[in-house]
């Protein structure tokens, strides 16, 4: 696992503008926290891992799409629109009944912005960043996911230069769900391994 973390900027300088920023806005009522907090949110929950659950979703339906995913994962995500500084080189890892894929930033929350939005807190902890290496399986079960042993968990460790995204396996039943509903099933916490669906 690579362990290259260089950034043009640095993390905290950047939280620190976009603070004052914020404080800014606010202090001159162009803004509240409350409107802040809903566009954090639908970042984190909605706009951003719909992104991915559709690249998901496609990956389910259609072999030829799965394969080149698995193959280039950046120009698979990119031909569906899904772009960024933060997706340019994106590796997929595809989840099956006898391995079990999660990701972390050891060093700082290196997260495919494209593909799932913004990153959830517990990503950026340092409670996650430094026990799922260690210890994969009591965090998972932690999360609610237990998995038997005989399945092998890996962790993978993004950085600055790859980011990855988790293929969940497709749900048992669902032959004859549409797009739409497929996409519906995969969560955020399934494309970054912390959950299956």
């Amino acid at each position: 696992m690579s362990h290259d973390h260089s950034h043009k900027h640095s993390s905290a300088d950047a939280e620190i503008r976009a603070r004052a920023l914020e404080s800014l806005l606010i202090e001159k009522g162009l803004i509240t926290t409350d409107m802040i907090d809903e566009v954090v949110r639908q970042y984190e929950e909605d706009i951003g891992p719909m992104n991915g659950a559709r690249v998901i979703a496609r990956a389910w339906t259609d072999p030829a799409y799965r394969s080149w995913l698995l193959q280039d994962g950046t120009a698979a995500i990119a031909e569906m629109g899904y772009t960024g500084q933060e997706g340019t080189s994106m590796v997929i890892l595809e989840n099956t009944p006898t391995t079990h894929n999660v990701v972390v930033c050891t060093l700082c929350s290196c997260y495919p912005w494209p593909v799932l939005g913004l990153p959830p807190n517990w990503y950026k902890s340092y409670a996650y960043r430094s026990r799922v290496v260690r210890e994969p399986r009591k965090v998972l079960r932690e999360f609610g996911l237990t998995l038997d042993e005989s399945i092998e968990v890996r962790v993978w460790d993004s950085n600055s230069e790859i980011r990855y995204l988790v293929l969940p396996e497709r749900p048992h039943g669902t032959d004859e769900h549409s797009f739409d509903e497929l996409a519906a099933l995969v969560t955020r916490d399934s494309m970054i391994g912390v959950a299956t669906l």
